[in-house]
């Protein structure tokens, strides 16, 4: 039997835990001489209660590492959303379960769709109640998945644990009690905490003007807590964020003012202040804005990743507008930086919107073994497999055109590529054209799968890809060279979202049941 430990406690404490008795000294205005100390003391028993749960053969849920997460079980499943919102069929969206088991009768078919309760949701991102940063609770189940609506602010959670195959429908946030207890709306990102609790990043305040605040949830009562942030510390924009516990920090990222973005692309809406610019680095343990990064005007940082390696100090980030790849890390003198290391350049066109087109890259995740980053360009068209070995000098090992609008024989023309020679053909699997481009990514835990989904967000996708909004979206599968690096379409896999019983809808983000490279966080 597994010794009498009280897990909650020395598991998902946070290091202010430790450091609460300890004098301080301010530093910034809300730094700490122990927080280091702390870190150490806390880290260190981790590691020694993650061992004891190893050796009794109890750890409750997620991997004790990255590495160990590798060698996890294949997918089976998958959990995505999918977007009925602006199609005019009044349904709500749902959240689809995807058999990508190849040794399954019903490989690459939705086997169960559970209907949200409401139109016009706009369900997009989805985290879990419990990850890795938890391994070694056994009072802790993977078992919930959140659904924050970005359109409605409301937030569903569903049930996984009962029937994998078939989640249920178990609790509903309504926006009313993130308005009352946050001022928030627009509520985007979920993580969940070492502490037990739910953090989703959230875009604006009640009237669509932006703010970068942060909804708490306790997962025992599923009630709204109220903020993360120290009261008067939130950024003027929201988006990602993601959090590094052994170094004290938080980093968040900006899209932009909901209520611009919200009608779609404008180009008025540039050098307004309208779009993000900023990295918002945060004090882990005070809750504190510390430190804000600016990687450019309108450059729209959106997702961020740390590397899994809860030691390091280095991620990326990819700037959507911007069509770039940012690097940060943590400087000799304890602050933080960030240098532009992938930039895509854009392709002079006719026949489009404007003159030249961006990459618009909207998703980056690193594999697990932190080696290689993986980023979408959802209007050229293509994936992009890098080897971050050196994460100052990225190099580019695999491409792979899926869709887009730069296809031979479209309407758009290209005059001038500093890249390609020729467009691309247009994209063909299993006899469908897919239109859209490749938008959210995922990868298996060993690294060599990489799925992607086509759809971004309601408004933006009527505006640059009306055809898959009409004919639906689709869920691929990329085999991966983890090698040598390179990218190749499954032929065996298609998901077609045209095909679904309440019209075509359009897939977002996915998750795995036992968790992934971009929601398992190590502490």
């Amino acid at each position: 039997m597994p010794p009498s430990l009280d897990w909650s406690v020395l598991y998902c404490a946070p290091p202010s835990a430790f450091a609460t008795c300890l004098p301080s000294k301010d530093r910034q205005g809300c730094r700490t001489e122990v927080v280091g100390m702390a870190i150490r003391v806390y880290s260190s028993t981790l590691a020694q209660l993650r061992l004891q749960a190893e050796q009794c053969g109890c750890h409750g849920p997620g991997y004790a590492t990255p590495l160990d997460a590798m060698r996890g079980p294949r997918e089976k499943l998958i959990y995505v959303p999918c977007i009925l919102t602006g199609t005019g069929t009044q349904q709500p969206d749902y959240l689809a379960t995807v058999d990508v088991d190849p040794e399954s009768p019903c490989y690459c078919q939705v086997i169960h769709r559970l209907p949200m309760l409401y139109i016009d949701d706009e369900l997009h991102h989805t985290g879990w109640n419990a990850c890795s940063s938890c391994f070694g609770d056994t009072s802790k189940k993977r078992n919930r998945l959140v659904l924050p609506s970005l359109g409605s602010s409301r937030i569903y959670i569903v049930d996984t644990g009962t029937d994998l195959r078939a989640p249920r429908m178990f609790k509903v946030i309504e926006p009313r009690e993130v308005f009352e207890k946050c001022n928030l709306t627009f509520p985007h990102t979920s993580h969940c905490l070492g502490s037990g609790e739910v953090m989703i990043s959230a875009l604006a305040d009640t009237l669509g003007n932006g703010k970068g605040g942060f909804i708490l949830i306790d997962t025992e009562t599923w009630e709204v807590k109220g903020t993360w942030e120290r009261p008067g510390d939130e950024p003027p924009q929201g988006y990602d964020f993601w959090y590094q516990p052994r170094h004290n920090v938080m980093i968040s990222t900006e899209w932009g003012v909901p209520k611009y973005f919200a009608n779609g692309f404008n180009p008025e809406d540039l050098k307004k202040e309208r779009y993000g610019r900023r990295l918002n680095v945060w004090d882990w343990t005070t809750h504190c804005l510390i430190q804000q990064i600016d990687v450019g005007e309108d450059s729209a940082p959106l997702e961020i990743r740390f590397l899994h390696n809860p030691d390091a100090a280095h991620g990326m980030v990819g700037c959507t507008l911007q069509s770039s790849i940012h690097h940060f890390f943590k400087t000799e003198d304890g602050d933080w930086a960030a240098e532009k290391v992938i930039q895509i350049p854009n392709k002079k066109v006719s026949g489009w919107y404007f003159p030249e087109m961006p990459g618009f890259v909207t998703d980056i995740l690193i594999s697990l073994d932190d080696r290689f980053l993986y980023l979408s360009n959802w209007l050229h068209g293509d994936l992009r497999q890098y080897d971050i070995t050196n994460p100052f000098c990225p190099k580019l090992v695999g491409q792979l055109f899926v869709g887009g609008n730069i296809y031979k024989g479209g309407a758009v023309t290209v005059l001038e590529d500093d890249e390609l020679d020729c467009q691309p053909d247009p994209f063909m699997i299993q006899g469908k054209r897919v239109y859209g481009g490749p938008q959210m990514i995922q990868l298996s835990l060993d690294g060599k799968r990489l799925y992607t989904t086509t759809s971004l967000y309601t408004p933006w996708d009527k505006q640059f890809y009306p055809q898959m909004v009409r004919e639906g979206s689709v869920m691929l599968q990329i085999d991966v060279d983890t090698e040598n690096g390179g990218l190749c379409v499954n032929p065996d896999f298609l998901v077609d979202f045209g095909k679904e019983p309440f019209g075509p809808a359009r897939a977002h983000e996915m998750r795995y049941p036992g968790g992934d490279c971009t929601s398992d966080i190590w502490i």
